[in-house]
Formats: structure tokens, sequence, C-alpha cells
């Protein structure tokens, strides 16, 4: 099964409302970047061990470790948890970027250092959604 068939599956797979605004955000990231590069990860380590939610990822980046290791990941994360949504923002040096650039325009969120967290897109502005995908992918929104 190709990467785009586990993302609609994942997708498919997720309760009627969730479903809608993960399909809906899913459609926006991809409107933003359509040829990015397409990700899923299972939530799944080498053990079969179940370890995160299922990420749909977007774009491509070199991670490096404090150990000096390096390997390849997604930009950005999109997953469905059991209390909403989460948008990840990879790779950022500055863990207070999100909060500070776009904590108190984005609506009811929780944002961590790479992780901003909602129940709803009902909660959410989406314009400043789609500002920060931009951004992560390093274009800007027009």
């Amino acid at each position: 099964m190709d990467v785009r068939e586990q993302v609609d599956r994942y997708i498919d797979g997720q309760p009627p409302a969730k479903r809608e605004e993960l399909r809906d955000l899913h459609r926006r990231i991809l409107e933003l970047s359509p040829d990015a590069e397409l990700w899923f990860l299972d939530g799944r380590n080498a053990d079969g061990k179940v370890v995160s939610n299922p990420n749909i990822g977007y774009c491509s980046q070199t991670l490096g470790y404090a150990n000096g290791e390096s390997r390849p990941f997604y930009k950005i994360g999109l997953s469905a948890n059991t209390s909403g949504l989460s948008l990840y923002v990879m790779g950022l040096e500055d863990k207070t970027y999100l909060s500070r650039t776009y904590g108190a325009r984005l609506g009811k969120a929780k944002v961590t250092g790479y992780c901003i967290s909602f129940r709803s897109t009902k909660d959410l502005d989406l314009d400043v959604f789609e500002e920060v995908v931009a951004d992560a992918l390093g274009r800007a929104k027009s």
C-alpha cells in the first residue's frame, strides 16, 4: 500500500466529525504545498510497539540529534488523538517560537515547543493555522 492510501485509510478510520476536520486540514496543507513529500507513520517503533499516535507528515528535512546522528523526517505532522487534533512543527531550534509568533492568534489551542493541539477546527483560526503551515514549509502565504 502506498503512502497516499495509508493516509486515506487513516483519515477514513476516524470518527465522522474528526474525519471531516482531518480531511479539511490535510487538503489545506496540500494546497499550500501541492508537491510536498507525503509521509505516514503508524505510531509503532521498530519492535512493533505503539509509541505515539499515527501521523501524516509533509515535506522532508534532516533532523540532527544530540549524539551526532541524523535522519530524514517530515517538516510538519498532523495527527488525530483522543482529545482532538495536533499539528507538529518539527526541527524548531527555538522552543518558544510557536507560542510567541502564533499562540495569541490561533484561538483555543494549546501550544508547546513544537506542537499545536486543539479540540476542533471550530476552536482555531484557520488563517493562522495556514500561516503556521506555510512558515514551517518555508513558504510565505500569499
